[in-house]
C-alpha cells in the first residue's frame, strides 16, 4: 500500500489538516526512480516524502497517527483510533487515500462520534471503504473521480467494512529515550548483521565488527577492542559503552536493510539522525532513496537544512507549520512545489528566506537576557 491522501481531524493537535501525496506530471530526470504505481506510470505518487518544520510542528505525530491508523485497519480495534481524539466531547474523523500493489484504489473515511457512555464502543465508529480498480492509462485525480460519482452504501459495522482491505505492511522508527527503548531485531539476519556492522563502524571506529550470536536467537553481539556488547530482540538497550548516535544507528540499519530487503512497502523514519553527522545523514538518505522498491513509500523527517541540497525533485519536500492562533487548522503543511515552480528556484535559499513560514520563533530566547 502506497498513501496518497491525508485527512486528520480532531486527532492529537489536528484540525481540518490535509496533505497529499501525488504530484500532477513527470518529473524529467528526477533522480528518484519509478515515482508511479507499477504498470500505471500516469498514476504518480510521491515516493520519497521528506518532512521539515520547527520543533512541535507535528512531525512526529504525523507519523503517530498513521501509525495508529494502520493498526486500526490491521486489528480491527477502534482503540487504536479512539486514544488519539483530543476532545472527545466533539466528533473525530480521518481519510485516507491509498493504492495497492494489485492495482487497486481504496478511499477509507472514518468519523467517530463524540463519546457520550465514558468510552468510545463500536457503534461509535462510522466506517466506509470504498474501492476502484486502478486502469492501465489511470491517474490519481481519474480514480477519485470514478470513486467520487459511483453511489456507496458501507457495511452497518466498521468490522464487516474492514474485510475489504488487504494487509497493510510497515516499519515506523521513532527516537526514544534509553529508558523506555526496546530493541527489535530479525531472527539470524547476515543482510541486516552486514548492514549493522557497516552503519555502527562508520559512526564509531572503535567497533571491530558485529557478529551474530550463536547462543541465543534474534541476537547480535557488537564486538569492540576488549569488550561486547549484546543486542538481543525485547530487551532494553541501555548500554553506556556506545554514544547516542551509534544507539540510533541500530535502527537506522534495521531500516535500511529493510528497505533493501523489501521487507515492507511503507517506511516512517523519524528523527534518528539527531546525534549524527550530516554528512552521514545524507549518505544514509541517498542510500534508503536508492534502495526503495517499486509501490514502496518512505517518509523522512529531519531538521538538517544540508538535506537540501541534495539532487531531488521540490515535490519531494513538505514543510509543516504550526499556529496555535489558528484554532480551526493549527497544523498546515506546505508542499516545496507549489510555491517553487521553476526548475532554478533554490529550495535552499526559500527556506533560508523563511517562504514557508517555518522558521522557529527566536524572540523569546533573546530575550532571556533582559530578564
Amino acid at each position: 500500500m502506497v498513501v496518497l491522501d491525508i485527512q486528520l481531524d480532531n486527532f492529537y493537535a489536528f484540525k481540518n489538516f490535509h496533505m497529499n501525496l501525488t504530484y500532477p506530471k513527470k518529473i524529467v530526470g528526477s533522480s528518484i526512480k519509478d515515482e508511479h504505481l507499477a504498470g500505471h506510470p500516469n498514476f504518480r505518487y510521491k515516493k520519497v516524502n521528506i518532512i521539515m518544520g520547527a520543533n512541535a510542528s507535528g512531525k512526529t505525530t504525523l507519523g503517530r497517527v498513521l501509525m495508529k491508523i494502520f493498526n486500526f485497519i490491521d486489528s480491527r480495534n477502534h482503540s487504536w483510533i479512539s486514544e488519539a481524539i483530543a476532545d472527545q466531547s466533539r466528533e473525530a474523523s480521518f481519510s485516507l487515500d491509498m493504492a495497492s500493489d494489485d492495482s487497486v484504489f481504496y478511499r477509507i473515511s472514518c468519523i467517530i462520534s463524540p463519546c457520550t457512555a465514558g468510552k468510545y464502543t463500536a457503534k461509535d465508529v462510522h466506517l466506509e471503504i470504498r474501492q476502484e480498480k486502478i486502469r492501465l492509462s489511470d491517474s490519481y485525480e481519474s480514480c477519485v473521480r470514478r470513486i467520487e460519482d459511483t453511489p456507496y452504501s458501507p457495511e452497518e459495522s466498521y468490522l464487516s467494512e474492514l474485510e475489504k482491505m488487504g494487509d497493510l505492511d510497515w516499519l515506523f522508527e521513532y527516537p526514544e529515550d534509553s529508558k523506555d527503548s526496546f530493541l527489535f531485531l530479525p531472527n539470524r539476519d547476515e543482510h541486516f548483521r552486514m548492514t549493522l556492522e557497516h552503519i555502527l563502524k562508520s559512526l564509531d571506529p572503535a567497533i571491530e565488527r558485529v557478529e551474530i550470536s550463536q547462543e541465543v536467537d534474534s541476537a547480535y553481539v557488537i564486538r569492540l577492542h576488549d569488550k561486547a556488547i549484546i543486542l538481543q530482540d525485547g530487551e532494553r538497550f541501555t548500554t553506556n559503552l556506545l554514544s547516542s548516535g551509534t544507539k540510533a544507528g541500530v535502527e537506522i540499519a534495521k531500516m535500511i536493510s529493510a528497505l533493501i530487503q523489501g521487507h515492507h512497502s511503507f517506511y516512517y523514519c523519524d528523527e534518528k539522525f539527531s546525534y549524527i553527522h550530516s554528512d552521514i545523514e545524507k549518505a544514509i538518505l541517498a542510500l534508503m532513496i536508492e534502495a526503495i522498491h517499486s509501490n514502496d513509500q518512505l517518509f523522512f523527517t529531519t531538521h538538517n537544512a544540508e538535506i537540501l541540497d541534495m539532487n531531488l525533485p521540490k515535490h519531494a519536500f513538505t514543510f509543516l507549520r504550526k499556529d496555535t492562533t489558528a484554532t480551526d487548522c493549527p497544523i498546515t503543511c506546505v508542499d516545496a512545489s507549489s510555491l517553487l515552480k521553476r526548475s532554478t528556484d533554490c529550495l535552499k535559499k526559500a527556506v533560508e528566506n523563511d517562504l514557508f513560514s517555518t522558521a522557529p520563533a527566536v524572540d523569546l530566547i533573546y530575550a532571556i537576557s533582559d530578564l
